[in-house]
């Protein structure tokens, strides 16, 4: 059910909708900036649209009727409300949760590596190198463009004649990236996140791949961590990119790779801009969708 109701009165509204049996109530969506998050003390003004959700079962003619009746009502308590007959469509009742897993699927990224959801059977060839993977609540499952060109980062860096043997996976979220990059066979892998979820939905992967014994997860802030990775890899938003710079170099070994991602093709001009102050050599850049992925070397 679709309400116009000024902003001041959504929780007087809500309340009403709950007596008459709503199951729960949506405003409608605002447009944001992407690295910018609302202020949560913003006051909403004019008007907004909420959605109310009620059993399919309720009389639809008859449940307008009466939210009709509890609009007259809070008329007076709330200037500007006109108590119309809202819109009512059927919904599908589905299961959410399970729903996203039809959009991943097995993925195969260079020559050697596949990454597969954890419940979709595989036949792997002979060299195929294969990450299975549950997101879980964590960000990462291979299909986002970001973190699909980080992927092919990773493989094509693997390819070379000195593959990384050392490896920092900033902000890790599922894992992806930690794990293929020990399952492709970096000795040593270090994985940080700074949400709890994410270290340990990674934790599970990594042991679900069999990598725990080259793979820690730690939540500690990367100023804290160790120093001389032949790749770094940062799949976050631009403006973190930016913030944390002068960490993600000083944590590279000479002559090693940096792989930024999470990058906005509008803001890939920030990121250069931010990182042409450090001793690196680069980036050649790549572009999936509307995103960019950047790769460094720091100078020997």
């Amino acid at each position: 059910m679709r309400i116009e109701i000024p902003a001041a009165g959504i929780d007087l509204v809500s309340h009403e909708l709950a007596e008459l049996g709503c199951e729960g109530v949506t405003v409608e969506e605002r447009t944001l900036d992407t690295f910018i998050p609302p202020d949560p003390d913003e006051i909403p003004t004019g008007n907004l649209h909420i959605k109310a959700y009620f059993p399919a079962g309720d009389d639809a003619a008859e449940l307008c009727r009466r939210v009709r009746e509890r609009l007259e009502w809070l008329a007076p308590l709330v200037p500007g409300l006109v108590p119309a007959l809202p819109e009512v469509t059927p919904v599908r009742n589905e299961d959410w949760a399970e729903g996203w897993k039809q959009h991943f699927s097995a993925v195969r990224i260079g020559p050697r590596l596949v990454v597969k959801p954890t419940w979709e059977p595989f036949t792997a060839e002979a060299r195929d190198v294969v990450v299975n993977l549950d997101p879980g609540m964590a960000f990462g499952t291979g299909t986002h463009g970001t973190t699909r060109l980080c992927l092919e980062a990773i493989a094509e860096l693997f390819e070379t004649a000195t593959p990384p043997r050392r490896v920092l996976d900033v902000g890790t979220g599922s894992g992806i990236l930690a794990i293929a990059a020990a399952a492709l066979g970096a000795e040593r892998v270090l994985a940080c996140d700074i949400e709890e979820q994410a270290c340990l939905t990674a934790s599970e992967n990594a042991l679900l791949n069999r990598v725990g014994d080259h793979l820690e997860v730690t939540g500690a802030p990367l100023s804290s961590l160790e120093r001389g990775f032949d790749l770094v890899l940062a799949n976050i938003l631009a403006e973190e990119n930016i913030r944390l710079a002068s960490e993600l170099v000083e944590r590279l070994a000479p002559g090693g790779a940096l792989v930024l991602s999470g990058i906005l093709q509008e803001k890939e001009a920030l990121v250069q801009e931010a990182f042409a102050a450090y001793p690196l050599t680069g980036p050649v850049v790549s572009h999936r969708e509307e995103w960019s992925c950047l790769l460094y070397r720091k100078e020997s």
